[in-house]
């Protein structure tokens, strides 16, 4: 199997919980000490019925679910206990393999370099992050971190700015993603190692996957693109953007695009880089409207030329042909 190096951790610490209950499953050991963990309060029979819907899977070991959605930060201010990252490292292992083979099935003749960004847009943090939100299941993280609560709640307002995966344009919390690969390793331990039904899960949670069609680009690798083609330079001015929180864009010099985003430098460079494109396109697009009028405007005045000389010729002609008849006649 191709990826049993991955697993073979999490076996040989799947086999010592069954073994003893002392040592819990999949916790890392500095968070691991004498005695048990603080009291917190288990995951509700309901809540795992429900989460099982969501993915339209069952588990055999319930515990897993729990683990798979147990933030940190869950445990403050007791000792620490358990947590979903063993699960997300597994799941993560997980899916990048079998959207590998995904894009490799589909797409027969594609080279190496589209066939990465297929994969990787169907499994970055932005999409799986979506995934979390549309499926609803954030509804189900274990966390005791109001920060988290604020970044999920800001992230799915952002969404009804951009309903389809932005290509860099928003910042998801990385929580969301997480929680989605730790379901996915949950549930490849629980069903034996089945990657088919990993896949079937899935698959069905993030439909639509993003196709060759529908793959966006990355706005400032677009932009350097499209100013390449026109030929023309392109500049970030970020200097500023610990105290404006903006960045800007210029183009042979002058100021085209900009964008204001707080929380992180990246994304302000991505919108600034967005709006700059759009501009651009709109000025080339009216530029090559204009053209291609002026185009059709001289063609068609070529052609009332070419039409009213051949008119003049035929009249000509004709006024010959009667001059002729009449001094025959």
């Amino acid at each position: 199997m191709a990826i049993d190096h991955i697993v073979r951790a999490a076996l040989r610490h799947r086999g010592n919980h069954k073994q003893s209950s002392a040592m819990p499953p999949y916790a890392p050991r500095e968070q691991r000490q004498d005695g048990p963990p603080g009291e917190v309060p288990p995951m509700s029979a309901k809540d795992v019925t429900a989460i099982e819907a969501l993915l339209g899977y069952c588990f055999i070991d319930k515990s897993l679910v729990e683990l798979a959605l147990t933030h940190g930060s869950f445990y403050w201010p007791n000792r620490p206990g358990d947590t979903y990252e063993r699960l997300e490292y597994l799941g993560d292992g997980v899916l990048t393999c079998l959207m590998s083979r995904e894009v490799f099935r589909t797409y027969r003749t594609l080279q190496p370099g589209p066939l990465t960004r297929l994969r990787a847009a169907n499994v970055d943090t932005e999409k799986l992050a979506r995934v979390a939100v549309h499926r609803g299941l954030y509804r189900f993280l274990r966390h005791k971190a109001p920060k988290l609560q604020d970044q999920i709640c800001f992230f799915i307002e952002e969404m009804r700015k951009y309903p389809v995966h932005s290509n860099g344009l928003l910042d998801p919390p990385k929580v969301l993603c997480d929680i989605v690969e730790s379901l996915i390793g949950a549930i490849y331990l629980d069903s034996n190692f089945d990657q088919e039904e990993v896949w079937r899960v899935f698959r069905t949670l993030a439909d639509p996957l993003i196709g060759l069609e529908t793959l966006g680009k990355h706005p400032v690798s677009e932009l350097f693109e499209f100013c390449q083609k026109t030929h023309r330079g392109v500049k970030f001015l970020k200097d500023e953007w610990d105290k404006s929180l903006k960045v800007q864009v210029l183009i042979d010099g002058e100021v085209v695009g900009s964008a204001i985003y707080g929380p992180k430098k990246e994304i302000a460079q991505n919108r600034a880089a967005k709006d700059a494109l759009d501009k651009l396109k709109d000025t080339h697009g009216h530029t090559q409207s204009e053209s291609a009028s002026v185009d059709v405007s001289e063609a068609l005045d070529e052609l009332d030329n070419t039409q009213s000389e051949s008119a003049s010729v035929d009249v000509s002609e004709a006024l010959d042909e009667l001059d002729i008849a009449g001094t025959l006649n």
